[in-house]
């Protein structure tokens, strides 16, 4: 007569949950682990991304999305058409880790209205646009800020003046402080619009200097 310790075991053999290698690292909000020592090999950069797209209906809701979707983050992201009809350039500032941006590029070329994406070099021609709205107490010392910023005044009221500044980052951090004394009331900032120098091409297939030329597409289709 066979004793209970005879009796075959039923389940899965193998060690307790709590004597079980556990896995390193946080997940994200799709649940996947990240790897603690990848994630630390490289910290976040900024980075300047162009894409040229096809006008397509909802293009900038697609790429918008897709940063969505994948928790990317993105600082800026401005769009305005090229010399080909019916394309526009998407300009995109991230701030990522090298693997992400590796990945922003990845699936930025995945999405069918996207012709050719890049990340441009850091000696890129960058600039933006600000425009900001002052209190107009102090006409005289509001104009003389605007002019050594070469900057534009666009509206000048009894209560208000409206200033426009373009240039380089540093630029208008510094102006923004600057006119800071005078009070400002409101600020509306494009971000970075982008081009490569000199004949570099901005994105892989296209031809600057060849206007209406249409760029050939680097993405699978």
């Amino acid at each position: 007569m066979s004793s209970e310790d005879d009796l075959p075991k039923h389940g899965l053999q193998g060690p307790a949950p709590d004597e079980r290698p556990q896995p390193e690292g946080r997940r994200n909000e799709q649940g996947i682990r990240i790897d603690p020592e990848a994630e630390a090999e490289h910290e976040p950069r900024r980075a300047v991304i162009s894409a040229l797209v096809e006008d397509d209906p909802g293009v900038l809701s697609r790429v918008s999305g897709l940063f969505s979707r994948r928790q990317f983050n993105i600082e800026s992201l401005t769009v305005g058409p090229t010399t080909v009809e019916n394309h526009s350039r998407i300009t995109i500032v991230v701030e990522e880790p090298d693997p992400g941006i590796d990945q922003i590029e990845k699936q930025l070329a995945k999405l069918k209205p996207v012709i050719s994406v890049g990340e441009l070099d850091d000696d890129a021609v960058r600039t933006e646009l600000v425009l900001l709205k002052v209190e107009g107490d102090e006409p005289d010392k509001v104009h003389a800020v605007t002019e050594m910023y070469d900057g534009q005044t666009l509206d000048a009221g009894p209560r208000t003046i409206t200033v426009q500044l373009t240039g380089d980052e540093q630029k208008i951090d510094d102006a923004l402080d600057a006119f800071r004394q005078f009070g400002i009331i409101e600020i509306a900032r494009t971000g970075y619009t982008a081009l490569a120098r000199g004949d570099q091409a901005t994105v892989p297939g296209e031809k600057p200097g060849t206007a209406d030329e249409p760029t050939q597409p680097t993405n699978a289709q």
